[in-house]
């Protein structure tokens, strides 16, 4: 089994989750007390949060790439990055250490392809919904068709995210307009849904919906567990 880096923090909460979620699927593969081989990294997000508003991603891909490069150096055979966000930089990343990177959105694709969909839609962050390198990453390296909320529902999301979720709050009231938001890309055409924000499946689970959705934590990490095991 490999030793995997993973990038936490991007938030706490959900890094809580890959933790688990990486142990129980090396557990389910080799029973017994077997658990994943891993370095994982967490860093401040107070530190990082303010470099992302302020559009300064260089900065935080200096940062992420000192902590490759160290993770590199203790044994790391791949770098696993806790946050669909934080893949903006991943490219950048990825050419300054001699680990692949396993990004998100490839794996998340192959996820959908395999279920023979071509029409997705999309939540996460601002940056994850508005930025190109998801979107297009999906569209032109994957073909698929990826739908979009309107805008003020990606306000919504964005600061649900931030304000709640990425800090444990889990309201009623916020989970009924997710599931509003998730019914009109299904009217729109989408034949699934990405949740792509490693909090959103904190909130939404498969049973709230009659639409197929691609938990990016989970499918993330079998595609990490998939290079181990390789």
């Amino acid at each position: 089994m490999k030793l995997i880096g993973l990038i936490g923090g991007m938030s706490w909460e959900s890094t809580i989750e890959y933790y688990k979620v990486i142990n129980s699927l090396v557990n389910e593969r080799l029973g017994d007390w077997n658990s994943a081989k891993i370095l994982l990294y967490s860093v401040n997000f107070q530190e990082i949060l303010p470099l992302q508003n302020s559009n300064e991603w260089d900065k935080i891909a200096e940062e992420i790439i000192d902590i490759c490069q160290n993770l590199e150096i203790f044994g790391c055979k791949t770098i696993v990055i806790c946050s669909n966000t934080m893949h903006k930089i991943a490219d950048q990343i990825e050419s300054n250490i001699s680990i692949p990177i396993i990004h998100v959105v490839d794996e998340t694709a192959k996820a959908i392809k395999e279920k023979n969909l071509e029409r997705i839609g999309l939540l996460g962050t601002k940056f994850t919904m508005e930025g190109e390198f998801y979107e297009n990453r999906l569209t032109d390296k994957h073909g698929l068709t990826v739908y979009i909320p309107e805008g003020r529902d990606r306000e919504y999301i964005n600061n649900a995210i931030y304000t709640e979720l990425a800090k444990g709050k889990f309201l009623d009231s916020t989970k009924e307009y997710f599931l509003k938001i998730i019914r009109k890309l299904k009217e729109k055409g989408s034949q699934g849904i990405i949740l792509g924000c490693t909090e959103i499946p904190l909130i939404i689970k498969p049973e709230d919906v009659d639409i197929p959705l691609f938990d990016t934590l989970k499918i993330h990490l079998e595609g990490a567990v998939d290079f181990a095991f390789k």
